[in-house]
Order: C-alpha cells, then structure tokens, then sequence
C-alpha cells in the first residue's frame, strides 16, 4: 500500500493536508511531518496544512494550520491523518478533493478514504509515516523527524504504553538518524509554570471515584473558561493525572465545551474502546475518547466504566 501512496502522491501537483480536531501532538506531528516528506522529496508541489488552532503545540514551527478557498479542492488530493473517524476530521472539505488517502492508527470502524492506510499496530499515525518514509525510500529531513518524533513520544506516553514495540524504538533510531534537539521538545512539551503546577494539584483534589472505583473528574464549562487553561491541557492533560492511582485500572475525564462534554477514556488493564464506541466515539483498546451532548448522558458513561471495573473487564450487558 506504501508503493501506492507514493504513486498518488507524485500524480498530484497541489495536495491538502487534514487531522482530527482539537489536535493532540500525534495529529499535530504527522500533519507537519508528512508536509515536511512531501516538499523535501517532490519539487514544485504545493502543500497545505489545514484544520483548527495548534493549541499547546503552536511551538513546533510550521505547526499553524493555512487558510485556503474552496477552489484549491479542485483537482487536488487530500491527506488525512490521525482520524478514526469522518466526523472527527477537522474541516470537512477534504470531501471537495478529487482524490483521497488516509494514514491512521486507530481500531477500524469506517472507511474514510478512496486509499485507508490503517493499521492499530502502530503506537501512532507518526510511527506509520516514518515507517511509510523508510519503506519507500524518502529523503528524512530534520524538520520531518522532528515532528513525527514528537508525535511518536506523545502518542506512546514517552514509550510507556502498552502499545510501544520493538518496531517503536528502531522507527524512533531511524528519526533519531537526523539531529532532534530532544531537549527541546520535552522542554515545551512537559515544563510547567508554577501557577500551572497549582492548578494540576487543584485538580489532583477533583478527582473522585465511583462505587467500584473507577476514578473521574468533571470539569465544567465555567470551570474551563476560569482556569485561564487551553482545551487540550484540559481535556487530554487531566486524564494523565488518573493514570498511577493504585487500584484504579479504568479512569475518565469530562470536560465541558461549547459543544458538548468530551470525554477521554483510559485503562491500564481494561479494553474500554466499546464504551467509547457506544457513546459514538473511539480510539484504542485502553485510550479511547468521545463526544457527548450532555452531563447526563456522560454520567451514563461514567456508570458503563464503573460495571467494567465492578466486572474485572467484562463487556458484557454494558454494550
């Protein structure tokens, strides 16, 4: 599949980058890092990158999504990365492209793409690209490595996951074959201000548990707006601060936004992805997430978890 990607690839003078909405460091490092591929290997092509804000990571240069007309469409092949799902793509006209590919790494639930490149072996949508760029021969530049590196680390919570393989490390030595300032990208990725440190451990005392232990915070949409803090160290931050509680193997985060509670599910022991499924969303075995429209549906959700963990990861009569 890797040889046919690269054909479509070279048959299209102007190609359209898309990832998922509210964009986390996988999303925001496979988008930049296939750009980077793209222009270092094929000349005079035009390439685009296109979505919401690059929030917490607007530090990566070049990470800033373009504005571009409709017309642009017209002809063109659209990219997209790091979606599981139609809905979750951000900016839907990439159905206005003539052609399109996507490379992703989440559990399958639909096709999206005329090319689906999708393979949930991978720990990330980074690792699939870099292996993409290896297999086929691509020129590695620095700026490429880079961002697809960043992806790599932040998608396997710094190799820790169950997901990182032997296959995670030798694609992160062949990134590492370019001069990454690592230093650098955990620097802007992991340091904290102080009053930042005083809001995690305000937060560290809303997290409560249900009556078979399954820990939760909910964060409201005035608490968002208060807490002076971004949407994805909101709503992707606080879930890691549930990961090492003893006797907790399932745990969820719900933040309210203008659009709903969303809602980032995880485990240490447990597949919750069904209950993600359930709810309309998905993601991976033991990271998943969705969007509900409401507290109420996502207490219904909060109680799904709370049968999985009372059942030591039995679905069933839960979806």
């Amino acid at each position: 599949m890797f040889n046919e990607i690269l054909k479509t690839i070279s048959e299209f003078d102007r190609i359209i980058l898309h990832r998922h909405s509210h964009p986390d460091g996988d999303a925001i490092g496979s988008q930049l890092g296939l750009y980077h591929l793209i222009k270092d290997n094929f000349s005079g092509k035009e390439v685009f990158k296109v979505g919401d804000d690059a929030s917490r990571f607007g530090f990566l240069e070049g990470s800033a999504p373009e504005e571009i007309p409709d017309s642009y469409y017209d002809g063109a092949l659209a990219i997209i990365l790091d979606c599981g799902a139609a809905h979750m793509i951000s900016d839907e006209r990439y159905k206005l492209a003539k052609k399109t590919i996507r490379f992703d790494h989440h559990l399958f639930c639909e096709n999206v793409a005329d090319i689906d490149c999708v393979d949930s072996t991978y720990e990330s949508c980074c690792g699939l690209v870099a292996m993409f760029a290896k297999q086929t021969g691509l020129n590695l530049s620095l700026s490429s490595a880079t961002a697809l590196y960043l992806g790599m680390v932040t998608d396997s919570g710094r190799f820790r996951f169950d997901s990182t393989t032997a296959r995670t490390f030798e694609l992160a030595a062949y990134l590492l074959s370019q001069p990454i300032d690592v230093n650098y990208l955990y620097y802007n990725l992991y340091a904290d201000d102080f009053d930042s440190l005083k809001q995690k451990a305000n937060n560290i005392l809303k997290i409560k548990f249900t009556e078979h232990n399954a820990a939760y915070i909910y964060t409201t949409l005035e608490e968002v707006k208060a807490s002076g803090g971004d949407f994805f160290s909101i709503s992707r931050g606080l879930v890691g601060l549930m990961a090492d509680i003893k006797n907790v193997f399932a745990w969820v985060n719900f933040t309210e936004w203008e659009d709903g509670v969303h809602v980032e599910l995880r485990s240490n022991k447990y597949n919750i992805n069904p209950i993600a499924v359930k709810y309309g969303g998905g993601g991976h075995k033991k990271a998943s997430g969705c969007l509900v429209p409401d507290k109420e549906t996502a207490m219904k959700l909060l109680a799904d978890l709370d049968k999985l963990q009372q059942s030591d990861g039995n679905l069933d009569g839960i979806v």
